[in-house]
């Protein structure tokens, strides 16, 4: 997500962070790159000279503090102006209306509107305990209803019964009266899209709005859309009056210019993003997290709060308790290594730690990408309980065996086991250290491979940062992720929401 722009923005900034002071030409020469890294990440120029305008006004005039140098202040200037572009805070999708709530679809054919419909309907049925009726109001592409019916068998969501030749104005008011009589609380109405932007287009959505009454209506963009993103989101909010923005395709190398320049040029929120192929890959949009993202200064929030959701709490416990004496064999590691998966895997949990971003690239180019786990994986399933227990006991006609039934080599093997005799000599050293081990552990494995970086210091934060981390948070459920990541309460603030926070974390 925004890696294009995240790498020339951190080195810019970089630039700027590491000088004691700063001069008025120092800090054009600096914008004048920003500029050229947002218009080359498809933000839309009007959109470009006003967020420029507005930095260059709030960095001359900046009244600098005496523990803040220069450069640091500038990068939080940026910061704030990215925040305020990208919304300022984050609105989720509105149900504060009577049941049932209807949801309208609207976007261009292949932006991904029927996959974002069944996801937002996932979201809603499991998170917020909805339920949820969708209705495929696309008589156009063939086969639309169908796959809407599938996605709803798999994720085990109700969906209005196909009736053939009905319009899409007689398909909307059946679902909204299907809705009803069936006691629905949100019936979401996934409409049709074109190629382009055409009057018929435009004309049909009208009257299905006029016939369903809908409390929100959701614009699905592809982020890859490019500068003809404000043409596109622009076009749908003045015809039809959009209540916000899904991008889908997030997950892709994408510059980012869409989020930025929809945002921006409608003034309509951003509501969610799509991360992947998978029904569960949607995520709510924190402007101040996607500005700390582009900024690479991570997402610490997100990891704890992705982490509080899926690690089994009882099985982390567990493998606290054996750390704490010293003790970690395969089967702990196997564990681990599935946790990770569910994370995302090495690339991503990466992204979201403060100052590591550019570890992926050096993640790839030492051939450590995710596809290690399931090697990794494959290998410890194909040892016997005695073995995973018992590391030592592995000589060469084990470890032929094993590859033999892991579909790997012995040296993979030695690999494997090297790696966890690592993780167990830290584990023996820090066991009774408690907080930073999750850090340390990381830290030193990184240093081992040769890919160098470190985390930051956790610790050391002062009560002001940490009142505005749980400010911003509010979540119950992020005490149980930090103890889940060895974290504590020693989080920083990563959103710098307060200016008079001294000592900016600063990129080594």
């Amino acid at each position: 997500m925004f890696e294009s722009l995240q790498k020339r923005l951190g080195s810019i900034l970089d630039n700027l962070t590491g000088r004691g002071s700063l001069s008025e030409k120092d800090v054009t020469i600096a914008l004048r790159e920003v500029r050229h890294a947002l218009i080359e990440a498809d933000v839309a120029l009007d959109i470009v000279r006003s967020f420029i305008d507005r930095v260059r006004e709030r960095a001359v005039g900046a009244e600098l503090l005496k523990s803040i140098k220069p450069g640091q202040m500038v990068v939080k200037i940026v910061h704030d102006e990215l925040v305020e572009m990208l919304g300022n805070k984050n609105i989720t999708i509105d149900l504060k209306a009577p049941a049932p709530v209807v949801i309208m679809i609207v976007g261009l054919q292949g932006s991904g509107k029927t996959t974002t419909t069944a996801k937002i309907a996932k979201r809603l049925t499991e998170k917020q305990n909805k339920k949820v009726l969708m209705a495929s109001l696309d008589t156009q592409r063939p086969a639309a209803q169908e796959q809407l019916r599938q996605l709803g068998e798999q994720t085990g969501i109700a969906t209005l019964p196909i009736i053939a030749d009905q319009s899409p104005i007689e398909i909307a008011a059946r679902a909204v009266q299907a809705g009803r009589l069936g006691g629905q609380d949100v019936v979401i109405l996934d409409t049709a899209g074109r190629t382009h932007i055409d009057e018929p287009l435009m004309v049909e959505m009208l009257d299905i709005k006029v016939k369903a009454s809908p409390h929100e209506i959701l614009l699905v963009a592809d982020s890859l859309t490019g500068q003809d993103a404000v043409n596109l989101a622009c076009s749908f909010d003045e015809r039809v009056g959009i209540t916000g923005i899904v991008l889908t395709r997030m997950d892709a190398d994408s510059r980012g210019g869409a989020a930025l320049s929809m945002r921006a040029a409608t003034g309509k929120p951003i509501k969610a993003i799509a991360t992947g192929e998978k029904m569960d890959a949607l995520e709510e949009f924190y402007p101040s997290r996607v500005a700390d993202r582009i900024l690479g200064m991570g997402d610490i929030v997100s990891l704890v709060e992705k982490a509080a959701e899926t690690i089994d709490t009882e099985k982390a416990d567990a493998l606290a308790k054996k750390m704490r004496i010293g003790k970690f064999d395969l089967n702990d590691l196997a564990e681990q290594l599935c946790q990770m998966k569910k994370l995302g895997g090495m690339s991503s949990i990466i992204g979201l730690l403060p100052g590591m971003g550019r570890m992926k690239e050096q993640l790839t180019s030492a051939g450590f990408d995710d596809k290690v786990f399931n090697r990794q994986l494959s290998i410890i399933s194909s040892m016997t309980q005695q073995e995973r227990a018992n590391p030592d006991i592995l000589k060469h006609s084990r470890k032929q065996r094993i590859a033999k039934g892991s579909g790997t080599t012995a040296a993979d093997i030695n690999k494997l086991l090297k790696m966890h005799r690592q993780m167990a000599n830290m584990v023996k050293i820090i066991g009774g250290k408690g907080g930073g081990m999750m850090k340390q552990m990381i830290g030193g494995l990184g240093s081992k491979i040769g890919l160098g970086g470190s985390m930051p210091d956790l610790s050391s934060m002062n009560p002001k940062q940490l009142e505005a981390l749980q400010k911003q948070t509010k979540s119950t459920r992020l005490g149980k992720g930090a103890k889940l990541f060895g974290l504590g309460a020693h989080l920083p603030n990563l959103s710098y929401d307060d200016p008079k926070l001294p000592d900016l974390p600063k990129k080594k």
